[in-house]
């Protein structure tokens, strides 16, 4: 066990203080009296080596400053200096009037010793605090995303270049300062001699020169002896390394997906909410009954969010054991492989409600009109409303499904042709696609309009409060550090603090029902 450097060493003093200064229904003394942050303790000091190094700041106070930090929108040194005056913070941290604040630097070295997945698991903990106490049910757990503007600008192809190549040779100079001032001055001669070129084309000359330093880099890195990959300057150079590669190989494969939005933050993305933006997505899934947050990921702004929808689930129920009945997701979820995970009674089993998209009503057969039949041989027949059959088909673009091929002369011959085809005159034979996944299309569209539906469909508002909670009242819309990792942790400790704030109202209405019947209400005066 990590030595407690900052037990309390509260005073009589500081006692005395706090009681005239920290009233007694103030916010952090119901949070304190609602969550257990000891039972953390193990987790954070996962992150730490018991026998090296100094003792380090009380893993759980460090925590708690994480959460005044993200609870009141705060910057790492913000929360420092207002813990100096505000005596509640202080009375939160059981810190005395004599006990000396922590350097801001320690914010940032706590949150990268934890990292990402230990947040993860410290968000599960809360979330098993909240059960323990009858807050959170499984009827019905309510999915969405939002966006996550990421901490760099959006830049053009041209400045996205440039900004890969200073990273490159800033990276690069600690280990190679000679050949860097070399490329320094090839640099400079570059920008001189493309300076009247059309963007395009400076472009391209910027990208050659890109990759002829890139395997320069390489072939340098290659020959260094004793190569150190735990060294914090060596795995930079690397990580550079592999950025560059990424914006080259984007600009060899035009129509490639995923492609490099930023050499500021590398695996921030271009996703599309309402507009176009860099940054991620920030999926998460409430408890409609409690409106507690049980699972939250964060993705790509070109994330799966659909697929997600699995992975939110998988999560809560392999950290609590327990089994969701229900999930709601907006349209998004119409996805036929995601739905089918979801539903599989011999996996997740889930009741999912998700609207379908509205299709023009149709003036001839719909594929539903024609029934497929899987042969001895594995092989499917489709058999159109006249009686016809094929067995003629090709996978569709997507590989959800099969375009089955009538010929011309079954069609042409056809008494049902003017009700089939959308050109009777078409001398070309009925295309039908069949998905693979219509029969969990057909299961969600039977369900639209039953008042099931409605009532689940009316909850949805409530996790789109959240987001909105998440983001306006404590700073999701922006990302506030650079790369995937960090702003994972930046969605789970808000998502905690957004949990804390719900868990402390729950707890006061349990105690106002209880109170509520045992108060007694005076007789009236009788005159």
């Amino acid at each position: 066990m990590l030595p407690r450097t900052h037990e309390s060493r509260l005073t009589e003093f500081d006692e005395a203080v706090f009681q005239v200064f920290v009233p007694q229904d103030h916010y952090l003394r119901r949070v304190a009296d609602c969550i257990d942050f000891e039972r953390f303790r193990a987790t954070l000091e996962e992150g730490y080596c018991p026998t090296m190094g100094r003792p380090p700041i009380d893993v759980v106070r460090m925590f708690q400053f994480m959460f005044l930090r993200f609870h009141y929108k705060l910057s790492d040194r913000q929360v420092m200096v207002r813990t100096q005056t505000d005596m509640a913070f202080r009375w939160f941290l059981s810190l005395g009037q004599s006990e000396n604040i922590p350097d801001h630097t320690n914010g940032t070295h706590f949150r990268q010793r934890v990292g990402a997945e230990r947040f993860d698991g410290l968000f599960q903990e809360l979330v098993s605090q909240a059960r323990e106490h009858g807050l959170v049910s499984d009827r019905l757990r309510l999915k969405d995303a939002t966006h996550v503007f990421a901490d760099a600008a959006e830049v053009q192809p041209l400045r996205l270049a440039a900004q890969v190549r200073d990273r490159l040779l800033r990276e690069a100079k600690p280990f190679f300062p000679e050949w860097v001032a070399e490329q320094s001055l090839k640099m400079e001669a570059l920008r001189q001699a493309t300076a009247e070129l059309a963007d395009q084309e400076r472009l391209a000359r910027r990208l050659e020169f890109l990759l002829e330093m890139t395997v320069q880099l390489r072939e340098r890195v290659a020959a260094l002896p004793n190569r150190d990959h735990a060294d914090v300057p060596y795995h930079r150079l690397e990580r550079i390394l592999a950025v560059a590669a990424k914006l080259l190989d984007d600009h060899a494969d035009p129509k490639a997906g995923d492609r490099l939005a930023s050499g500021v933050d590398s695996e921030a993305r271009v996703g599309k909410h309402g507009d176009y933006y860099t940054g991620f997505m920030l999926d998460m899934a409430i408890d409609a009954d409690s409106e507690i947050i049980t699972a939250i990921n964060l993705l790509p702004a070109n994330g799966q969010e659909a697929a997600d929808a699995v992975v939110l689930i998988r999560k809560e129920e392999e950290a609590q054991g327990n089994d969701v009945a229900g999930l709601s997701m907006d349209g998004i979820g119409y996805n036929g492989p995601v739905l089918r995970e979801l539903g599989a009674p011999d996996g997740l089993n889930l009741e999912v409600i998700v609207p379908p998209p509205r299709v023009p009503e149709r003036r001839t057969y719909g594929p539903e009109r024609f029934a497929l039949t899987v042969l001895e041989d594995g092989k499917g027949e489709l058999t159109c409303p006249a009686g016809q059959k094929t067995r003629q088909r090709e996978r569709t673009a997507d590989e959800m499904g099969s375009k089955y091929t009538f010929k011309a002369s079954q069609c042409s011959r056809c008494n049902q042709r003017e009700d089939c085809l959308q050109n009777p005159a078409s001398k070309k034979g009925r295309k039908v696609i069949k998905n693979d996944y219509e029969g969990e299309y057909r299961k969600l569209q039977a369900k639209v309009g039953t008042e099931e539906y409605q009532k689940t469909r009316g909850e949805h508002s409530k996790i789109e409060r959240k987001l909105g909670e998440m983001a306006r009242h404590h700073g999701m819309r922006q990302a506030q550090f650079r790369g995937e990792e960090k702003v994972r942790s930046q969605a789970l400790l808000t998502g905690m603090v957004v949990n804390i704030k719900r868990m402390v109202y729950l707890f006061s209405r349990k105690v106002l029902d209880v109170v509520s019947p045992l108060t007694v209400r005076a007789e009236p005066c009788k005159t």
